[in-house]
C-alpha cells in the first residue's frame, strides 16, 4: 500500500511588455529587442479554504499585477536584478516567483512561475532544490 498525496493547483495568466538584450549573446538576442511575455503562476495547496477554493483568483492576480507593472514597458537591462544578472526568461521567472513568493502563505504553496517569450518558447521555475 503506497500513500497517494492529492494536490489541488490554481493557475493565473497575465502578460507584460518589455525590451531587452541579452549580454554575452552570440546573435540577434544581444541585440535591443522586445517582447509580449506571456506569464503563468500556480499555487497549489493540498486543502480549501473555507469557500472551497485554494486562492482567490482576484486576489492571485492583484499579488501578480503588482509584479509584473515593475516590468511592464522597460528595458529590463536598466532595473534590478537585471542590471547584474542577464534578463533571461530564465532569470525573469526566477525574479517573478522570488518576488510573489513571500506573499503565499501556508497551507499554499507558490508551486511554479511559467515565462512565454512567444507563442513556442517558455521556461518555468518552481523553486525546487
Amino acid at each position: 500500500m503506497y500513500y497517494v498525496r492529492h494536490m489541488f493547483k490554481a493557475k493565473i495568466i497575465d502578460t507584460f511588455s518589455a525590451a531587452h538584450s541579452l549580454r554575452g549573446y552570440r546573435g540577434d538576442c544581444e541585440r535591443l529587442h522586445g517582447h509580449n511575455y506571456r506569464v503563468e503562476v500556480t499555487v497549489s495547496s493540498q486543502v480549501l479554504d473555507s469557500m472551497g477554493v485554494v486562492m482567490d483568483f482576484r486576489e492571485l492576480k492583484q499579488l501578480v499585477k503588482g509584479i509584473l507593472a515593475r516590468l511592464d514597458h522597460r528595458y529590463l537591462n536598466d532595473i534590478e536584478p537585471f542590471r547584474q544578472q542577464n534578463p533571461s526568461a530564465e532569470n525573469i521567472a526566477r525574479h517573478i516567483f522570488a518576488s510573489l513568493s513571500p506573499s503565499i502563505e501556508k497551507p499554499l504553496e507558490l508551486h511554479e512561475v511559467v515565462v512565454w517569450e512567444n507563442d513556442t518558447c517558455c521556461v518555468s521555475f518552481n523553486g525546487d532544490a
